[in-house]
């Protein structure tokens, strides 16, 4: 996959399944251009949230899908459900293999960084050599750059539980596993994490 894009929905309260059928339905059509990899629903962080995580092999693909859902009266097919819609677009870091389904979760976390001006070069040289021993204690699967919009980060990671996640993440520090090494040097202080479970039809579960 050389792009990725992160669509969030904020829906009604109690309407996350129906959207989740319709993120289906549109991403399984002809008219879709993108790989739908991940469906999932926040339940840390802000809620009502409908997280789509779609894969493009090309630039072109993922222009083409923005714009189409960007002037499509029913986004999704979830027009009935949402009352809004971000889109971010990203590029995978160059070292990590693409996206495939998995069964890593059912919690999944996704965290993103604002990053200081001139931060993505070393941010990534350093997170390539910190992934795999982080990966020892918990699998990652994904790290991106950010290509529209502020200059960020994001990456996403699967656990079995929220035990495990506080675990995975204690004791990667514990053994200097991570934080990579001058990585936190091109962070900014702007941090947000999100906790979110897989809907029904979520590739990524």
């Amino acid at each position: 996959m050389l792009r990725y894009e992160i669509a969030t929905l904020t829906i009604y309260m109690g309407t996350t399944a129906k959207a989740a059928e319709a993120v289906k339905t549109y991403t399984d059509s002809a008219e879709s251009k993108g790989t739908l990899l991940g469906c999932w629903f926040s339940d840390i962080g802000q809620l009502n949230q409908l997280i789509i995580f779609r894969g493009f092999n090309s630039v072109e693909a993922l222009e083409a899908e923005r714009e189409a859902v960007r002037l499509s009266s029913n986004p999704f097919g979830c027009g009935e459900f949402m009352t809004d819609m971000s889109l971010e677009s990203y590029a995978p870091f160059p070292f990590l293999p693409p996206v495939t389904p998995a069964e890593d979760g059912p919690i999944y976390e996704i965290r993103t960084y604002q990053l200081k001006q001139g931060g993505l070069e070393p941010t990534i040289a350093a997170w390539e050599k910190a992934v795999p021993k982080r990966s020892e204690f918990s699998p990652l699967t994904i790290s991106m750059y950010a290509v529209d919009g502020s200059q960020r980060i994001t990456h996403i990671w699967p656990y079995k539980s929220l035990e495990e996640r506080t675990r995975a993440r204690t004791e990667s520090v514990k053994a200097g596993a991570w934080p990579p090494v001058g990585g936190p040097d091109w962070l900014e202080l702007d941090m947000r994490s999100t906790v979110a479970v897989p809907t029904a039809v979520s590739p990524l579960k």
